[in-house]
């Protein structure tokens, strides 16, 4: 999947920046539900490991499932463990779906 530059949620634009690692130790991305900002990484900032493509796409989709969930004020919004649950078999859909 190719990680988009930008997108749409409630009528608001998000903007996505890849990096090559982000500042937090262990962490792969994030979202500022302020600026609108989904940041991912490309490297593993305790190793160094580029993530494989796979990985990359899965981050994409934590921090929006994370985002979808803030913009519905959603309880679960900042539950991690739902939250991969949930962004993990979305990632499959998209990276399976046949068009």
């Amino acid at each position: 999947m190719q990680t988009p530059k930008k997108f749409k949620l409630s009528n608001k634009t998000f903007t996505v920046r890849m990096v090559d690692k982000m500042p937090h130790p262990g962490h792969m991305g994030e979202v500022d539900h302020t600026q609108r900002v989904v940041t991912v990484a490309t490297q593993s900032n305790l190793t160094g490991r580029s993530f494989k493509t796979e990985e990359v796409s899965d981050t994409f989709w934590h921090e929006v499932t994370h985002a979808i969930l803030y913009d519905m004020n959603h309880k679960l919004w900042n539950n991690e463990k739902f939250v991969t649950r949930f962004a993990n078999r979305l990632n499959e859909i998209v990276n399976t779906a046949e068009l």
